[in-house]
């Protein structure tokens, strides 16, 4: 996935807009600005009348605000300007723009696919095309795609502490596991094609966070190979004591040079884990070493 990700920015990354979280602030000023003129009716995402000539509405529907304007709204607004600005800072502006637009994309696809699968089941499960078309529009809108972006935030600094509300202190990983329960908990009590919405909405986030993941960790001989490691050193720590031609009894011996701790102070001592047996080796033939089959 990021080789895939590396070959397309350098070549699409020249296109990729700086200061994107900016912008899309500045579009949802623009959106209740257009709510106060009663005007969102004209930009909302609604498949039936997309279909029926007014295609701006696939571009529109972003201007969309997430929720009502108030001091509430406003915090929550700053505060994801501050994380989409990090997340620029760390990714690089064209995996940033990659993220926010896909999300975009996948939810405005997704609302239409919904919207003829509907259309499929015919009026006497989902109404009128024009009522059924209202209907998604009214439950499309920007705000589980601002919840990716929380949730990206928080998977790349899950350790983070912010000031809820400028006053308690939280690590960031657990709001991020507040917000996911509550979007289970709006999956399970919203009807199907909300259910689809939402899923659409952060595949983006789904998609980051399994080509993110390190699955080497959990393959059958990752696994094997720290067990027989762990075993070994186990069985060292229960026998591991020598006698050195004084007299004394040394914890660590080098199975090529043979120096103890009483050699060197400072000489460190590590178990090779690809050997078969429990051979110590110091610092300087832990990786010269052949090893023992």
């Amino acid at each position: 996935m990021n080789n895939w990700l590396n070959k397309l920015e350098r070549k699409f990354g020249r296109y990729a807009i700086p200061n994107l979280t900016r912008y899309v602030i500045v579009s949802y000023l623009i959106g209740y600005l257009l709510a106060v003129l009663k005007l969102t009716d004209f930009i909302s995402l609604d498949p039936y009348l997309v279909m029926h000539g007014q295609v701006w509405r696939l571009v529109t529907w972003v201007f969309m605000p997430p929720g009502r304007l108030g001091i509430f709204t406003i915090i929550m607004l700053l505060f994801y300007y501050q994380l989409g600005m990090a997340l620029e800072r760390t990714w690089g502006y064209f995996r940033y723009n990659l993220y926010l637009f896909s999300g975009f994309l996948f939810t405005m696809i997704g609302t239409l696919i919904i919207y003829s699968i509907g259309a499929a089941l015919g009026p006497e499960y989902v109404g009128s095309a024009p009522f059924w078309g209202q209907a998604l529009s009214m439950a499309v809108s920007t705000y589980y795609v601002n919840m990716s972006i929380f949730l990206a935030f928080a998977a790349s600094y899950p350790d983070m502490q912010i000031l809820l509300y400028f006053i308690i202190p939280l690590k960031i990983k657990w709001l991020a596991i507040f917000d996911a329960v509550l979007i289970a908990y709006d999956f399970i009590r919203y009807p199907w094609y909300m259910k689809a919405i939402i899923i659409i909405s952060l595949l983006n986030f789904l998609l980051f966070f399994l080509a993110t993941r390190n699955y080497r960790r959990v393959s059958p001989e990752e696994i094997h190979r720290k067990y027989n490691f762990r075993k070994n050193v186990n069985n060292a720590t229960r026998s591991r004591s020598y006698t050195a031609p004084s007299g004394q009894i040394t914890k660590h011996k080098c199975a090529v040079c043979g120096r103890t701790e009483l050699d060197d102070p400072n000489l460190e001592f590590r178990f090779c884990s690809k050997c078969n047996g429990n051979y110590e080796y110091c610092q300087d033939h832990l990786f010269t070493h052949t090893h023992v089959k």
